[in-house]
């Protein structure tokens, strides 16, 4: 059922294939989607996980979902789905320029003719409606919702199509599953993370000194932050410690030659001289001040001590859940003040070896299937290659990469001999990148390539033969990777979604064995032969940082 939600003035609703829809204007619509949710329990389609936001809001949580947004990148790639764009391409219509509402003045004026329609005479949706102004209308909620549910049913059609002419059996259900993970992430996002206030600025405060009272004090903090550096050249010499270039120079002067000043290779030469170790310190704090400081947990933490980002089911790439407000890079050191509140705990998962696992799934190569039935994928597959545990996981890690050179180059010809099937899914993904031809991974998501089309040489906008080399081989490694982390992302979700369906108000550990369970369920879902063993490594903690890193 196509669901449009207009927040205390009402809703429309819609049934995919039916002429009917239905313009109901109440003051509570979210009492209205609860009632329907519990007598019926349809799945809602939405434009977008905004609707799900603002049903969480109000304390409504349906169970099932068709997110029109979601599955347009599942389609077509990339992030932009608004409902413009959504409704053009499935209609086949033109998405370079289309319709925009703008101001009225004498060279725009309103077209009574469509001003009143969802839907335009040329085919497009009004755009005055899909920029928001069908909620200022409570005639206008039916026909909203109807455009809603006739956009479900063409993408519902078109899902079907990838299945069969991508050869792509699993799209439907990672519509679904990528529809479903848009409800979890508007319930992550409404719900925040419990954080306690004052361990976190005493966390912050151990970085970058106490909050300061005033821009002033702010200023000399940083001062004496970068005094710690700078004690270590000669007096009177300055050097800006935000400047790459002249931190180079720095070094120079003490005598560390680096090529550049990142901080993997600052640890290399952490011994050299006090001040490399005084500046990869200072980095540290640097981050905490501008990234995850006091203006970072004011703008973030709320008075209930939550932290809210936001969320999304798909970065528009390879298809990877992501979230805002570090969330998803919060440094190690900080996750001390993310505490489960009182009389509540963390249940935490990590997938063990997911990629390797995941490439013996969506290849269907038999021989890396059987490895991953061992806990430790990287020993047999090591025993196959006549080498260590490190060199097989390396040569692994780096196919899937594109590596070229190294030790775990030089083993990939063992891979391409023990394990061919795997290696040549690998190939063709990498050959068609290289071409600029575009991907679907292993549940359908179109993984955008580009144009290999870079001009003749020596004509404007063309590059050389080495740079056109480069581009390519770029793309080939993009393309070759995108395979397994799309593919290990639809197959996380699967497995989310699955534990938000199942685990409703239980204990710790009955949520600790559920985790587990629901992996099983959900593998079983997302590659039906079950010949790979998925495992994860759960354990049931009281604060993020006894996490494992």
């Amino acid at each position: 059922m196509a669901l449009v939600v207009a927040p205390e003035l009402g809703a429309g609703l819609a049934v995919p294939g039916r002429d009917e829809a239905w313009s109901v204007g109440v003051e509570d619509p979210a009492a209205l989607v609860r009632a329907v949710e519990d007598e019926l329990a349809p799945r809602w389609a939405m434009w977008s996980s905004a609707t799900a936001i603002e049903l969480a809001r109000d304390g409504v949580r349906v169970a099932r979902s068709w997110d029109a947004a979601a599955v347009h990148r599942l389609l077509f790639g990339g992030w932009r789905a608004d409902p413009a764009r959504v409704w053009a391409r499935l209609h086949g219509r033109s998405t370079v320029d289309l319709p925009t509402a703008g101001p009225v003045d004498l060279f725009s004026q309103p077209d009574d003719a469509d001003g009143g329609r969802a839907i335009r005479a040329d085919g497009h949706l009004n755009p005055a409606w899909a920029a928001g102004e069908w909620a200022d209308d409570a005639d206008r909620f039916g026909p909203w919702a109807h455009a809603l549910a006739e956009v479900a049913r063409l993408q519902q059609e078109a899902v079907g199509q990838v299945a069969v002419d991508a050869d792509r059996p699993m799209a439907m259900r990672t519509a679904i599953a990528e529809s479903t993970a848009e409800l979890l992430c508007a319930e992550l996002a409404v719900d925040g993370l419990p954080m306690d206030r004052t361990a976190m600025e005493a966390l912050v405060s151990g970085y970058v000194g106490p909050r300061p009272r005033s821009s002033q004090e702010a200023s000399e903090l940083r001062d004496a932050r970068d005094e710690q550096v700078l004690r270590h050249v000669p007096e009177g010499v300055r050097f800006d410690l935000r400047s790459p270039s002249q931190v180079k120079s720095m070094l120079r002067m003490v005598g560390v030659e680096v090529p550049d000043t990142r901080a993997w290779r600052l640890e290399r030469v952490r011994d050299a001289h006090p001040l490399v170790d005084a500046l990869l310190t200072w980095r540290k704090a640097e981050r905490v001040q501008t990234t995850f400081g006091y203006g970072w947990l004011d703008e973030n933490l709320g008075a209930d001590g939550r932290f809210r980002g936001e969320w999304s089911g798909s970065d528009g790439a390879a298809g990877r859940m992501t979230a805002s407000a570090g969330l998803h890079n919060m440094p190690a050191d900080l996750r001390d003040g993310v505490l489960a509140e009182p009389g509540h705990v963390f249940v935490r998962a990590d997938l063990g070896q997911i990629e390797p696992r995941v490439l013996a799934a969506v290849s269907g190569d038999r021989a890396l299937a059987a490895a991953t039935q061992a806990d430790d994928l990287y020993a047999p597959v090591a025993a196959e290659l006549g080498v260590d545990r490190a060199t097989a996981k390396v040569a692994v890690l780096g196919a899937m990469y594109g590596q070229t050179t190294g030790e775990g180059a030089r083993a990939l010809v063992g891979l391409r001999r023990f394990y061919p099937v795997a290696m040549a899914y690998l190939d063709a993904a990498d050959e068609a990148a290289q071409v600029g031809t575009d991907l679907r991974t292993y549940g359908g998501r179109l993984v955008r390539m580009g144009s290999a089309a870079l001009g003749e040489p020596g004509q404007p906008g063309s590059v050389g033969d080495r740079e056109a080399r480069s581009r390519a081989a770029a793309r080939g490694r993009y393309g070759r990777n995108a395979m397994v982390q799309g593919a290990a992302a639809e197959l996380f979700k699967v497995w989310a979604v699955t534990v938000r369906a199942r685990g409703r108000s239980i204990g710790a550990e009955a949520a600790a064995a559920l985790v587990d369970d629901a992996l099983q369920e959900a593998a079983a879902r997302w590659a039906p032969d079950r010949s790979v063993r998925f495992l994860a490594d759960t354990s049931v903690i009281s604060t993020w940082a006894d996490a494992k890193p």
